[in-house]
């Protein structure tokens, strides 16, 4: 009897099969599964986030998938199949706990980690503290680990209050850029936020996410106050609901 991983590779295979696959199936590749797989991705991270621990069981499923999607097209291309990805992923995950599955002792920090990370992409020719950072990140995300690459060279802030005159420095810059430079201006202002953001030891997309969540939280609050005509009340009106369901929160 099949495993269940096995079944699962089974599967892809037949809906892979040139001649009695399934059509959609056989026509996708790398590049058109990838939305997929960092959607899928997404939605296991918002079931954590719901404690929807059930839901949570079916979106690493659908996680799962698309590992199986990617590795069935580079089997097919005789490139590797599942089972090098699960030896690759297996082999990483010793090399870097040398503590646990090697002779060396001491606990496992995030600089310690991050030195076995930065020697394995030395050994695979990296030439910049930048190699490696995806640049399919979500925006917020990469310039926060680029930041980080960049600080264990020494290339940061000594205290918050560098950062924090960067941020002031590109509001007044980009409140004075014309119109053809405006983009590059917001992005110095959100970079530079990011950088003051890490400055305190936070997170930038947890607090993002957090703020997110608290106007969602809050928006939907004055438009249950103020029922179906929300939107035609005018600002003040909406600001003072606004200030309503805040104090109703504290």
């Amino acid at each position: 009897m099949l495993s269940n991983l096995d079944r699962l590779l089974a599967i892809m295979a037949t809906l892979r099969d040139p001649e009695n696959g399934c059509e959609w199936d056989r026509a996708q590749n790398f590049a058109t599964i990838a939305p997929y797989t960092i959607e899928e991705a997404y939605e296991v991270s918002d079931a954590i986030d719901r404690g929807a621990m059930d839901e949570l069981r079916e979106e690493l499923g659908d996680l799962l998938l698309q590992v199986v999607f990617h590795a069935r097209m580079a089997e097919e291309l005789g490139l590797f199949g599942f089972d090098d990805v699960a030896k690759a992923i297996s082999e990483k995950m010793e090399n870097r706990h040398p503590h646990i599955f090697g002779n060396e002792s001491g606990a496992m920090g995030e600089r310690r980690w991050e030195t076995l990370k930065a020697a394995e992409r030395e050994a695979k020719g990296a030439t910049s503290a930048m190699d490696g950072v995806a640049r399919a990140l979500p925006a917020l995300l990469r310039a926060d680990k680029l930041q980080k690459r960049a600080a264990r060279d020494g290339f940061d802030w000594p205290d918050k209050e560098g950062p924090a005159a960067k941020l002031r420095e590109e509001m007044q810059e980009l409140s004075e850029a014309p119109g053809d430079k405006q983009v590059e201006e917001a992005g110095d202002l959100l970079f530079a936020a990011v950088n003051l953001v890490r400055a305190y030891g936070i997170a930038p997309e947890e607090a993002l996410r957090s703020a997110n969540d608290k106007f969602e939280r809050r928006y939907r609050g004055m438009e249950a106050l103020a029922g179906p005509d929300f939107g035609k009340l005018p600002l003040d009106d909406q600001e003072a609901l606004w200030q309503k369901v805040k104090q109703g929160e504290n």
